[in-house]
């Protein structure tokens, strides 16, 4: 019992002696606030900006949603401590989307965070945080390699939540409602439908309504989840310029391969054009553009020969 008790005592001054540097956090605006920690299309590195994950503030909750390599390093650089999220909502579990929840986990682990943390996503989720949860498991057991230590079980305050297309749930004052889109092209019913869903989001909050497309394609149902709504956060693609960035990265690629890849980009995520048609049959106040791999402000008079409301391409960090 002395030794157990040694050994959380020994966890628990780690813990207080390691310091997370936080940038000063601007004043923060009133009501929710979304900042664009990542706003890169991946998977393919980019040295200016960080692969996907947002955060939404909201009524004391601090939401992460998409959490890309490199996530806990960019909520470091907005000034909010990444022990202080309450929820981490993934819209699909590509890699570009979820490669930074090992991190946060790990930093969960290591410091000895007394806080709950709640994982949602798509179908596959649990099975996802399982096994990052066994792959901790050796660096849980050495601890910080001193004599007394007694392991944490990896994610014991962890809890995860698989979601499905119709759902809705309140997570502190947001109203989350979920809608699979297109970014999957399996045919609708189909046993793989049901088991691989990507999905996007609608946050309607006491000052205004979010919704957040993820990945996806021209897709009716987010057409109905983004009615009316004030902020629409937006993916975007420019298929040629994508398929160079692959072909740049991949020279060994045949024309047959990077053919058969060619309508992953087409077909399952947004053009400017599109962008531009969603954001007026949903009468959006405002798009904002982000999981963008290089697009700049040539694609707005595109996006205005359907929308007339304002457009902005986000950068890192930015907050709305």
């Amino acid at each position: 019992m002395a030794r157990r008790r040694a050994g959380a005592a020994l966890a628990l001054a780690l813990a207080a002696c390691i310091a997370l540097p936080t940038a000063a956090a601007p004043p923060p605006r009133e009501g929710a606030e979304f900042i664009t920690l990542g706003t890169m299309g991946g998977p393919l590195p980019n040295p200016t900006r960080a692969q996907p994950a947002n955060l939404l503030r909201t009524g004391g909750h601090n939401i992460v949603i998409d959490i890309g390599d490199g996530a806990v390093g960019q909520l470091a650089r907005a000034g909010v401590p990444a022990t202080g999220i309450d929820a981490v909502i993934i819209s699909h579990l590509h890699f570009d989307h979820m490669g930074g929840l090992l991190a946060l986990l790990g930093l969960y682990q290591q410091i000895a965070v007394e806080r709950e943390l709640t994982i949602y996503g798509p179908p596959g989720t649990r099975r996802m945080v399982e096994g990052l949860l066994a792959a901790m498991q050796p660096a849980a057991e050495v601890g910080p390699g001193l004599p007394g230590y007694v392991p944490r079980v990896p994610g014991a305050l962890v809890k995860t939540v698989e979601l499905s297309d119709g759902d809705s749930f309140s997570l502190g004052t947001a109203r989350v409602t979920v809608a699979a889109n297109t970014h999957y092209s399996f045919p609708e019913g189909s046993a793989e439908a049901r088991r691989f869903q990507s999905l996007s989001l609608r946050f309607d909050l006491p000052d205004r309504s979010i919704v957040y497309t993820g990945d996806t394609g021209p897709s009716a149902a987010v057409e109905r989840l983004a009615k009316g709504v004030d902020l629409l956060i937006c993916e975007i693609v420019d298929v040629d310029a994508a398929m160079a960035s692959l072909r740049k990265a991949r020279p060994a690629m045949t024309d047959a391969q990077l053919a058969a890849i060619r309508p992953h980009f087409a077909d399952q995520h947004l053009t400017a054009e599109e962008i531009g048609k969603l954001g007026a049959r949903t009468g959006a106040k405002h798009i904002v553009i982000t999981h963008n791999p290089g697009s700049g402000p040539e694609v707005i008079p595109i996006i205005r020969r359907w929308y007339a409301g304002p457009v902005t391409i986000a950068n890192d960090l930015d907050r709305f």
